[in-house]
């Protein structure tokens, strides 16, 4: 296995028979030692997060499959914290898409002066550009065909997958009385470039999810989706 990249919460290997194994990491974004799925920094390292990641990354992956909804999924080793996926080109240097369902986080800083705290979105889709330099900026989608990362025919494909992906977390949460409030998703091209599939992730490192009102971490959220 060859090191290609190493990113916040994975590390990325190319192995011989052309697909790539993602290594996940404890490490959770955040900062100051407290966690935000919207962070660009790492803020903390929680013990078993890797694999709690892992497992319900596996666990939704499995279930879009089923649903033939597109992803680089191929097969996971929990034991070993990895994942073999696909090769993907991400759009430009990568995108984050996020669905939310609930005004919170960024959303909110932003929009405050009109939006309530927790107020209902409905299944609202956001692109921001993965660039730490600049706090990984929002992109409109005429900026994203202007500038070449994703043209208006595909930014509309991103954006059913995003609803729609979303949709399904959303309800598998729901069925253990979980709400989901928003959660970020990666894309990238296969096939050279002829589809268009969601890759990285579904973790609880990725999501805002609340339980009678309360917030619950990742580590316990994979506790009560996948051994609830």
């Amino acid at each position: 296995m060859k090191l290609v990249y190493t990113g916040k919460t994975k590390d990325v290997y190319a192995l011989e028979d052309g697909n790539y194994l993602l290594k996940f990491k404890d490490d959770v974004t955040g900062e100051n030692g407290v966690f935000d799925p919207g962070a660009n920094t790492v803020g903390l390292t929680l013990e078993g997060a890797g694999k709690a990641g892992l497992r319900l990354t596996k666990y939704f992956f499995e279930i879009l499959k089923e649903k033939g909804i597109p992803t680089h999924y191929i097969d996971a080793d929990i034991d070993n914290a990895t994942m073999t996926v696909k090769p993907a080109t991400v759009f430009g240097k990568g995108l984050e898409v996020i669905c939310r369902y609930r005004a919170v986080g960024s959303f909110l800083r932003r929009y405050g002066m009109y939006a309530e705290e927790g107020q209902a979105l409905d299944a609202f889709v956001e692109v921001t550009i993965k660039d730490d330099e600049r706090q990984d900026p929002p992109i409109s989608e005429d900026a994203l065909d202007m500038l070449g990362l994703l043209s208006s025919a595909e930014y509309k494909v991103l954006k059913e997958l995003t609803q729609t992906i979303g949709d399904v977390v959303k309800s598998e949460l729901a069925k253990k009385d979980i709400e989901l409030y928003d959660i970020k998703f990666e894309f990238g091209r296969v096939d050279d470039g002829a589809q268009i599939v969601l890759i990285d992730e579904i973790s609880g490192g990725n999501m805002r999810a609340y339980k009678n009102g309360q917030y619950v971490e990742p580590l316990q959220l994979e506790k009560l989706i996948v051994e609830g």
